[in-house]
Formats: C-alpha cells, sequence, structure tokens
C-alpha cells in the first residue's frame, strides 16, 4: 500500500470517527486547538499529520492511537 494511500485512509478513519461521535469539524478542530483547514486536509488525506497531531485527535476522539492508524 502506498504512503498516499495510507494517508487517505487514515483520513478516512477519522472521518468516520468524528461522525459517530456526532462532532461537527468545526467542533473537533477547536476542543483540539487544530486549524479547521488543517483538519479538513487531514480528513482528506491531503496533508501527511505527524504522530503528534494523531494522537492530539485519538484522544479528542476518546479512541486509541491504533484505531486511527490501523487501516489495512
Amino acid at each position: 500500500m502506498s504512503k498516499e494511500v495510507v494517508i487517505r485512509k487514515i483520513g478516512l478513519k477519522i472521518r468516520e470517527l468524528r461522525e459517530s461521535k456526532n462532532l461537527t469539524l468545526m467542533e473537533l478542530s477547536v476542543n483540539l486547538d487544530i486549524e479547521y483547514n488543517n483538519l479538513i486536509r487531514i480528513e482528506k488525506g491531503r496533508t501527511n499529520p505527524t504522530i503528534g497531531t494523531l494522537l492530539k485527535i485519538s484522544q479528542g476522539l476518546n479512541v486509541k492511537l491504533v484505531d486511527i492508524v490501523d487501516v489495512e
């Protein structure tokens, strides 16, 4: 699996988890102190988030980091 595919799948996983918690992009970005536009790029797979950002997102969604990065 290519790096680009993994990044897209991680973004989709974040979106699915966020929506399952009934959170909007704006709510999550404010809660996590992550720029709204950056969160959009992450969910669309247009940017490669750092491990720190992924950890912040996992904590904000109350899931384990592995729940986000396990995209097989």
